[in-house]
């Protein structure tokens, strides 16, 4: 179909007429009148097939992408682009950035930072002119494409923003927007620039004088010891002829290596001698000149005396390895930091070649740049190495001539920057397990609730001569032990309700000690040792006790031939940031647990994997480890606070050291201690026995939107003879609120669609004070969120509970008749 304004219409697809004829005759293929219509519908169909095929490709991609059209509307968007973008169009964000009077920052915190997340703000300077080349290329048609950094609560974030024409030259102003995350490559990058740096720092303050030449004789660059000899600054030597420095005037020849001596003249007409070794390089298809001046009381003698002990220390004490060759690369000499990075001593690499240091990988790659470095092909490279003595480390290697009977092997060592790539990487990666192991959690416990919960409804009818009651136990029963587990992961994720303290260290151990004698058996020796003066921590009894209860387990499983399970204490004053791993301990008073046995061990490539929740090493029995036990270790001991570390080797043993903030001895033991949120009233009683009674009366809105937990809960309460009225969110709560004033007690969920749980009690209670709430959610962090931390008007049910747990904390809520709720604690 042709529209009035030259479009086709062709399968539900509309061209431009140029487009059609494109696609009927770019290929020279004549088509019939008849048959056209038949062409343009297949060809439609191909297109439509491959735009749908193009855009689920994109729709998984991790990149933002969106098309607008020249009104900046968005026309097509995929997942990131619109989590970054939810609100409008990029062009929206921009132009409303340009028209606004408050600081660049803040407005893009608030308009195109809606994006990249709330909150978030650019440094001015780089935020206005990023923004205005991105504006400047939408309106003159061109393609961009800048760097933005953007700073939020959690740190620092890079992104990579393009825009780009969508369409031909000629054809409507449509905009192609995408956005990448480039955050680790702009913190590898700092690295590599802080490497550079420090290793230009070290070239310009060497006590002997460096400087570049090009073809032309001009200087290029000088460190400061040798414009310092000739009484200029650097910046005064950049670009000055070389000869101008000499005596005779007369400059090397730049062709290939040389080496000699030359008479240079200072800024006052005083003449010095020095020898110099010169060699050359390619710069981008440019000659330039890479020279050494040593001045003559610095040029080493065969006396041995001063001259030659400064510098032989110059030599021994340069912060990169340095490495003296013969042509078939052999070693001849070799500084302290060379012996450091490849593990052996001077005396060992002496007339030894310097490949046979290297790992085996690394081989060809180091023959390769020798080899380049004697022939003088192109500039100098280099290359990234292991030494097989010392596999830890790791150092970027590279090659230069000296006076074309030597060479010298510079190593920078660039373990540290790996080091902190692996850290990085690992923390990105438990932090992500975290999150995941938390969500499943939360999800687990609402199908928790919903299979316990009607189990206690199949058990108010089947008693126990029924013969359906053992079956509904078992369920019930395993459905527990499902729960048991679940809070496992909310440990490991840190989002388990804890109920801290003040604990005397030895004190919890030595009562412990009976039970974990016992555990460990008869063939492994408990040796408790306790240290001087430990003090308290604060933190979770039960918790604690399950944390020292999980490393003796596995312990005693590493040692199945026997052994001795040492568990000692001391107390540690931290002065300065203590770094383990990706972890950094700040500093402060400590009191430190170690766990060391004498069993098995565990290998290297494990170690990084113990603290994952389901990895296990126990793989000779059927049902050994579950492998939640050191994931649980790891989440308790950093939610409460403290770190964990683990060091061991294969045949020697293993060794857990846990650090936890120690209390100041001033502090008053009656302080107030920070809970998860619940009433110390119904926690301090002891459940209640299912034969309790009850039931009782009062109108109640339950708000879920998890139907099977909101439908047991609802047949729940209604059997104990409350009225109950239920909604699925909370807007529809808010509503059934206004309607009906005569509501006793709210329970909500926290987290739902639309308004959540938290906001939904805070909204309540503003317009009326004296209604009691009760938050449940299987996911105990949500009820801290924002203001309910710190109040006490609410009360908190964690999920999965059961039918009596439920009836109880409504029972005893609704006694209180309506009144303030007391002071929260947590529950038992």
């Amino acid at each position: 179909m042709l529209f009035a304004d030259g479009l086709v219409a062709l399968n539900g697809i509309t061209l431009t007429l140029p487009q059609a004829l494109a696609l009927a005759f770019g290929s020279g293929v004549a088509v019939a009148a008849g048959g056209a219509a038949l062409y343009f519908r297949q060809r439609a169909r191909s297109l439509h097939q491959k735009a749908a095929l193009a855009l689920a490709l994109t729709e998984q991609d991790g990149t933002a992408r969106a098309i607008t059209g020249s009104d900046g509307t968005v026309l097509a968007a995929n997942a990131a682009a619109r989590q970054r973008w939810p609100n409008a169009s990029p062009l929206t964000y921009l132009e409303r950035l340009t028209q606004t009077t408050s600081p660049l920052a803040t407005d893009l915190g608030t308009d195109l930072g809606t994006g990249l997340e709330d909150g978030t703000s650019l440094p001015p300077e780089t935020a206005a002119d990023s923004l205005a080349r991105l504006l400047a290329a939408v309106h003159s048609g061109t393609t961009e494409k800048v760097e933005l950094p953007v700073q939020d609560d959690g740190g620092a974030e890079w992104l990579l923003v393009e825009t780009r024409p969508a369409e031909p030259a000629g054809a409507p102003a449509g905009r192609l927007w995408t956005a990448t995350d480039i955050s680790a490559r702009r913190i590898i990058d700092d690295i590599l620039r802080q490497e550079r740096d420090d290793l230009a720092e070290f070239l310009y303050l060497l006590p002997v004088g460096v400087y570049s030449a090009d073809s032309a004789g001009r200087l290029r660059s000088v460190n400061q010891r040798f414009s310092e000899w000739l009484g200029y600054t650097p910046k005064d030597l950049t670009g000055q002829p070389l000869s101008a420095l000499l005596h005779d005037g007369e400059v090397p020849d730049i062709e290939g290596a040389w080496r000699g001596d030359l008479n240079f003249v200072d800024s006052h007409g005083r003449q010095f001698p020095a020898l110099v070794f010169q060699t050359t390089y390619d710069d981008g298809g440019e000659t330039l000149t890479r020279s050494v001046v040593v001045r003559e009381a610095l040029t080493p003698s065969l006396s041995g005396g001063e001259e030659d002990h400064r510098y032989r220390s110059l030599f021994d004490n340069a912060p990169v390895g340095l490495c003296v060759l013969d042509p078939d690369g052999v070693i001849t000499d070799c500084n302290s930091t060379f012996e450091s990075l490849c593990g052996k001593s001077r005396a060992d690499v002496i007339d030894g070649t310097l490949l046979d240091l290297l790992t085996e990988e690394d081989r060809a790659d180091g023959q390769a740049l020798f080899d380049k470095t004697l022939l003088e092909q192109g500039p100098a490279a280099q290359r990234e190495v292991r030494f097989s003595g010392n596999p830890d480390n790791a150092a970027m290697l590279r090659f230069s001539l000296l006076g074309g009977d030597a060479v010298v092997a510079y190593l920078i060592d660039t373990t540290a920057q790996r080091n902190l790539e692996a850290q990085f990487a690992q923390a990105q990666k438990m932090q992500a397990m975290g999150q995941l192991a938390g969500g499943v959690a939360h999800d687990f416990n609402n199908l928790l609730t919903a299979m316990i919960g009607y189990c206690d409804l199949l058990l108010q009818r089947h008693g126990a001569g029924d013969p359906s009651f053992a079956d509904i136990m078992q369920v019930k029963q395993n459905a527990n032990r499902a729960a048991n587990l679940v809070r496992q992961l909310l440990a490991f994720s840190r989002k388990q309700p804890l109920k801290p303290r003040r604990l005397t260290v030895t004190d919890a151990l030595s009562e412990l000690s009976h039970l974990l004698r016992r555990l460990l058996g008869e063939s492994v020796r408990l040796d408790l040792r306790h240290g001087r003066d430990v003090g308290q921590v604060r933190v979770d009894p039960g918790q604690f006790d399950q944390v020292i209860i999980n490393l003796a387990v596995n312990a005693r499983d590493a040692m199945p031939g026997g052994g001795c399970l040492t568990i000692s204490t001391r107390q540690e004053q931290l002065e300065a940031p203590l770094e383990r791993g990706a972890e950094v301990i700040p500093p402060g008073p400590y009191a430190v647990i170690t766990a060391i046995d004498t069993g098995v061990g565990i290998p290297r490539e494990n170690l990084g994997r113990i603290f994952e929740p389901f990895f296990s090493t126990k793989t000779g029995t059927v049902g050994a480890g579950t492998g939640l036990g050191l994931s649980t270790v790891y989440g308790i001991i950093r939610q409460t606070g403290g770190f964990v570390f683990v060091d061991s080797r294969i045949g020697d043993g293993t060794t857990f050291t846990i650090y936890l903030p120690r209390l100041n001895d001033m502090t008053d033991a009656t302080e107030p201690v920070v809970r998860a949120i619940d009433d110390p009233a119904l926690s301090a009683a002891p459940p209640p026995a299912d034969s309790a009674d009850l039931t009782g009366g009062g109108t109640i809105l339950l708000v879920e939107d998890e139907d099977p937990v909101r439908v047991f809960a609802a047949r729940a309460l209604r059997n104990k003879g409350y009225t109950v009225t239920e909604a699925r969110t909370g807007e529809q709560a808010l509503d059934l609120l206004a309607e009906n004033p005569a509501i006793d007690l709210l329970i909500t969920d926290m987290v739902m669609p639309g308004i959540d749980g938290a906001t939904l009690a805070r909204t309540v209670r503003a317009d009326r004070p004296g209604l009691q709430v009760i938050l449940i959610s299987g996911y105990s962090e949500e009820a801290a969120r924002g203001e309910i931390a710190d109040s006490t008007d609410f009360h908190f049910l964690p999920k999965p509970f059961s039918l009596t747990q439920l009836a109880a904390r409504v029972k005893a809520l609704l006694a209180q008749g309506g009144g303030e709720a007391g002071s929260n604690q947590p529950e038992a």
